[in-house]
């Protein structure tokens, strides 16, 4: 549905999954006016049997159309965090089941990644427990993911939802060892400065979307084309949803820019290494300037003793490091509250949370 006055997509992905999207440039106006027909024509087709999954931002006139909405938003082109998928699906099998008649809406105002992510998550969700009448609709599932949102997914989006396939299925088991982060390693250097062929990463560490980490900026003079070993003194105890973003800090424009982001789960972390490749995190892997070898490796411990060998991720003199903790760049925290991808400040908060299925307590 994309007629001259409307800015949506509106696809009856099943009888009884339906997803709503709107563009992110979709002004306010035009989104409030496209909502009011839209909710028009789910009351004249589902009456008041269709239950509303918000993966946006949380609005007060969405809400106010349909008294059952679900406001379970998260940050745009992010993965959210593994319960939160769990609950999602939850409701929606609660749902569904409880009546014949019973519709989802998938609403989400942005990027079709996130409804990917519930869609996906979903089919692997009811796999135990579909009936062979079901065969129909997730065959339908599999086709509009694969035809309409798989390709608009982020690395972290599709990394969560194998994590959570991986747990349903029983291939993989929960990991509840603490799990302290020593070192991040980055194996070929950006060339985020053409004129001087330097780069100036600085690390950032979220847990929960909230910021529990931020590193000195390392300086790598032009001469240092190898890897660069960002240490974390002391090493960080993680666990739950983690996101680690590096920026590049520029000394001619006193900017920053995103090298790249990756979200993981500790509780999916198999040993003490991770390592990711280009095509594995946001940003790298749609940038030149990231090297098609480079790599960033992740090395954690039982323990936040010094690991023994830890003298080789030295970085030499060709890498000199600022901890100026004072500068507003480098301070700047931009997960304070939901927000629509880079730097738009947006607040949501999570409410209608449902019980999940068992290994969700331990997430």
């Amino acid at each position: 549905m994309m007629e001259e006055g409307y800015e949506l997509d509106l696809t009856y992905i099943t009888e009884r999954i339906i997803a709503v999207s709107f563009p992110r440039a979709c002004s306010d106006e035009i989104y409030s006016h496209n909502l009011k027909d839209v909710t028009r024509m789910l009351k004249s087709k589902h009456a008041d049997n269709y239950l509303i999954i918000n993966l946006s931002e949380r609005r007060h006139d969405l809400t106010k159309m349909n008294p059952k909405t679900l406001d379970t938003g998260w940050p745009d082109l992010h993965a959210p965090p593994l319960d939160k998928i769990c609950t999602i699906c939850k409701a929606m099998e609660s749902w569904l089941n409880a009546d014949p008649l019973h519709v989802v809406v998938i609403h989400c105002r942005g990027g079709k990644g996130r409804i990917g992510v519930v869609i996906s998550s979903f089919v692997h969700f009811t796999d135990v427990s579909a009936s062979a009448d079901q065969a129909l609709d997730r065959f339908a599932m599999r086709k509009y993911y694969d035809d309409k949102v798989s390709a608009l997914m982020t690395p972290s989006q599709k990394r969560y939802v194998w994590i959570l396939n991986s747990l349903l299925s029983g291939s993989m088991k929960i990991n509840a060892s603490p799990m302290f982060l020593h070192c991040i390693i980055l194996h070929g250097i950006p060339n985020f400065d053409a004129a001087s062929r330097v780069c100036h990463p600085y690390i950032k560490v979220y847990q929960g979307m909230q910021a529990v980490y931020s590193s000195g900026v390392y300086h790598i003079g032009s001469g240092h084309r190898d890897r660069v070993c960002i240490n974390l003194e002391p090493a960080q105890l993680l666990k739950g949803d983690i996101m680690i973003k590096c920026y590049h800090k520029s000394d001619v424009t006193s900017e920053r820019e995103v090298i790249f982001r990756l979200q993981f789960h500790t509780g999916a972390v198999q040993g003490y290494n991770l390592m990711f490749e280009k095509e594995d995190m946001e940003n790298a892997n749609k940038d030149l300037r990231f090297p098609d070898y480079g790599k960033v490796e992740l090395v954690f411990s039982e323990g936040p003793e010094r690991i023994p060998g830890a003298e080789r991720w030295q970085n030499g003199p060709n890498v000199i490091v600022d901890y100026n903790t004072v500068d507003p760049l480098t301070r700047w925290d931009s997960y304070n509250n939901i927000c629509d991808g880079e730097g738009q400040h947006l607040r949501c908060r999570n409410e209608g949370e449902v019980p999940v299925r068992s290994f969700s307590s331990v997430l």
